[in-house]
């Protein structure tokens, strides 16, 4: 279950969210992104070094029905693309975990989680330091939960409950009894995890090349300003139908999806401890005050509760 080598359309991807990060198969060199107007503001920054995370060897399969793994991620880490024949819970105990795949990208800040199905080729990654514990599990052990049948990932909030159980089933050894206590307590977190409602905390992707340029752009530079007309003639559609095919291809219209994409962007700085103000404008807002309104409205709660401790 090795990630695959580095190369550079996997390079560009273990840059911070909000960067450039081509997908669908498309190398950056041969779909650049469009240049947006140069900014004496916008310096360039040096790059951190990523830092490959190791894959357990798990040749013979996963010795019980879930298999937990207990990780401490420096700033950078990632993991190449692979897929596995069991399904995975990536859960954000601090830091924010970020998971994609060909048809989007998947955040969790603290208290979230991301699943990933069986067989799904994906990559994980950070920007900054994290806590992370993955659950592998079974394909069987999912049978007639809704989460077995999940054809893409989602991003699940977690409940106090869940949240002591995935810990619970973390302090478990590998080998735990698995028609005893430990068997049982793993039941219950099954069935919890079934329960838990989803978070719009993805950023889905289109297919087309044109499409993927702008979204590639914009990744860049979430502030980037420009109309749907000058995006249009940048990326050699008319406005319609570059409107027409985002929204087919996307589920999302390209203003919703940009902010979202400011919006998750956002994310990292704030839960590394940056000023909400500074975030805001970082972001492209022009005031606090709407950056707060458009992130209670699309997540439902404020920067300061999304990332309250305790």
């Amino acid at each position: 279950m090795q990630g695959r080598e580095p190369n550079a359309r996997t390079a560009a991807r273990i840059a911070p969210f909000g960067q450039s990060m081509p997908r669908n198969g498309q190398n950056a060199a041969q779909h650049p992104p469009a240049s947006p107007p140069a900014s004496p503001a916008a310096a360039p920054r040096p790059r951190r070094q990523p830092r490959q995370r190791t894959l357990p060897a798990l040749a013979d399969g996963l010795p019980r029905p879930v298999l937990a793994r207990v990780e401490s991620l420096p700033a950078g880490s990632w993991t190449g693309e692979h897929s596995h024949p069991w399904a995975q819970l990536s859960y954000a105990v601090e830091g924010v975990l970020q998971v994609h795949t060909a048809t989007g990208q998947f955040m969790a800040p603290p208290e979230r989680a991301i699943w990933v199905p069986a067989n799904l080729p994906h990559e994980v990654m950070t920007a900054g330091p994290a806590e992370m514990r993955s659950l592998y599990i079974r394909v069987e052990a999912l049978a007639g939960s809704p989460l077995a049948q999940a054809q893409g990932c989602r991003v699940l909030d977690i409940s106090i409950l869940a949240r002591e159980l995935i810990l619970a089933v973390c302090a478990l050894p590998s080998d735990y009894e698995e028609h005893g206590a430990p068997g049982r307590l793993v039941a219950v977190l099954l069935d919890q995890l079934a329960q838990l409602p989803t978070a719009s905390l993805d950023l889905p992707l289109p297919t087309d090349a044109r499409l993927l340029r702008l979204c590639e752009a914009l990744q860049a530079d979430p502030a980037d300003r420009r109309t749907l007309a000058e995006w249009g003639r940048e990326i050699g559609l008319t406005e319609r139908s570059m409107v027409r095919l985002f929204q087919q291809q996307t589920g999302l219209s390209v203003g919703a999806w940009r902010r979202r994409l400011r919006l998750l962007a956002a994310l990292g700085p704030l839960e590394s401890g940056a000023k909400v103000s500074s975030v805001a404008l970082g972001c492209g807002y022009a005031s606090v005050s709407a950056f707060i309104s458009a992130f209670c409205a699309e997540f439902g709660v404020t920067p300061t509760q999304m990332f309250m401790r305790g």
